[in-house]
């Protein structure tokens, strides 16, 4: 198992990995497809195109922006191309076309408002967030067809892929990796075998796919966007779109906490930044997903006070990126990151579990103590649903990052305290996770249909 800690954080836009630059993603696969189908100019009279999405992403899709991302995504836009864009203008110059003008100028039907269809009561076996794309004939036939499933963080497989995997997520093969860790008990016996740290092996697996400058380049790219998002986050107010009416808050408290510093605590800071990072998410703006979208304050936040309030070096940001991607990526492969997976134990307890990683090796813990900071800011996520209000990432996601923020805090400050040593491992606690969101009602796995998303009574 190898996922590289580029892959991992991804620069792209709100509000959601798997809601809405998954289905981005796909939909700009489809589009490639698309384009090598009508290569022939006979196959091109009276084509259209038609996605059905399934599960989760039919349940929470519309507060997700997931008809907009399908819409941008089949007419060329991609992620990381968008977050310098005014999205709403954009979609509401698309969406009356109703067409899509392809590379070799064929042009393919495609009526947002009839060709996505939310299928509430379909939900395919391979993963709850399955999407089918079509393109028909003038007679209403299938012409091509591929199904893809996101399947967290942006990440998306089709139905051949996910049928084939052993783990969760396509992955490059640990053959080429000097410390190639598919554990965390892997992990620290290549740690104590080495003499290296948890970064310093990352790094290696990662040098031998990327030259050092090209590496070093993405990690502080990641780390500027991370920075501008939370900063941007707190210098805005308003209110944040899809509804709910829900003001932004994190500007208000930032100001707070400055004018009377002496008296702010690391858990204010924390949930003022983590808040910030979020509603920028909200309000479908840029974001890192970290590891997740609806879970990209968490490591932000924590890396934000390190740096600016415990002067953290330029260095030490990228040990702390390559940490958290390490145990990341063992989540990931272990088990998920998918909210409608496993529930928001999988999105903000992952993140949580990977800043406490970070942050304890830039404060100088062993491997041990890093291994062990994950596990604490892990386990005491254990059981979290993903209840999204509306199916906007809003209510509860927004404080939840703070409260992610502040777990990771406290759980790095414990385990570096101590020596390492401790009862559960992180392997065992990874398991339970997947243990947890298997036996999850669907209720609770970002479909809004239970806890907090129905306890809303207009009076």
């Amino acid at each position: 198992m190898f996922i590289s800690v580029l892959d991992l954080f991804k620069i792209g836009i709100g509000p959601s990995s798997s809601h809405t630059m998954g289905p981005m993603v796909a939909a700009g696969d489809f589009r490639q497809r698309c384009l090598q189908y009508t290569s022939d100019d006979r196959k091109r009279a009276g084509l259209r195109v038609h996605c059905t999405l399934t599960g989760s992403l039919a349940c929470t899709g519309k507060g997700h922006a997931s008809d907009q991302a399908l819409l941008l995504g089949l007419h060329g836009y991609q992620p990381a191309a968008l977050v310098h864009l005014d999205i709403a203008t954009l979609v509401q110059k698309l969406a009356p076309l109703h067409e899509l003008t392809l590379e070799n100028a064929a042009t393919l039907r495609f009526d947002p408002d009839s060709d996505i269809v939310f299928d509430r009561n379909r939900i395919l076996t391979q993963h709850p967030n399955g999407m089918i794309f079509q393109l028909l004939d003038a007679e209403g036939n299938v012409a091509l067809s591929q199904t893809y499933f996101s399947i967290g963080g942006g990440f998306i497989n089709t139905l051949d892929e996910i049928q084939n995997l052993a783990a969760p997520l396509r992955m490059h093969k640990l053959d080429d990796c000097p410390y190639g860790f598919d554990s965390a008990a892997a992990m620290l016996d290549m740690a104590a075998r080495s003499g290296l740290s948890i970064a310093a092996m990352k790094q290696q697996n990662e040098l031998q796919r990327l030259d050092e400058h090209t590496l070093d380049t993405g990690l502080d790219a990641i780390w500027q966007a991370m920075q501008q998002c939370l900063e941007t986050g707190l210098a805005t107010s308003g209110v944040l779109p899809g509804g709910l009416n829900l003001a932004r808050r994190a500007r208000h408290l930032y100001q707070q906490l400055q004018a009377d510093p002496d008296r702010a605590n690391v858990t204010e800071w924390l949930c003022a930044y983590a808040m910030a990072v979020n509603e920028e998410n909200a309000a479908g703006h840029m974001v890192v997903t970290a590891p997740t979208n609806g879970a990209a304050g968490v490591i932000p936040a924590v890396l934000y006070y390190q740096y600016h309030h415990l002067h953290a070096t330029p260095t030490q940001v990228r040990d702390f990126l390559l940490t958290a991607a390490a145990v990341g990526g063992i989540i990931k492969h272990r088990s998920s990151i998918s909210g409608a997976e496993v529930g928001c134990q999988g999105e903000v307890g992952s993140a949580a579990a990977m800043a406490a990683a970070g942050l304890c090796a830039v404060w100088g813990g062993d491997a041990a103590q890093v291994e062990n900071a994950a596990e604490i800011a892990l386990e005491h996520h254990l059981g979290m649903t993903c209840d999204p209000v509306n199916g906007l990432v809003q209510v509860p996601c927004i404080e939840r990052n703070g409260f992610g923020a502040v777990k990771a805090y406290a759980a790095a400050s414990l385990a570096i305290r101590g020596d390492g040593r401790h009862f559960m491992p992180l392997d065992n606690c990874i398991a339970a996770m997947k243990q947890t969101g298997q036996e999850m009602s669907v209720k609770f796995k970002e479909t809004s249909l239970g806890g907090l998303a129905v306890s809303i009574t207009e009076c």
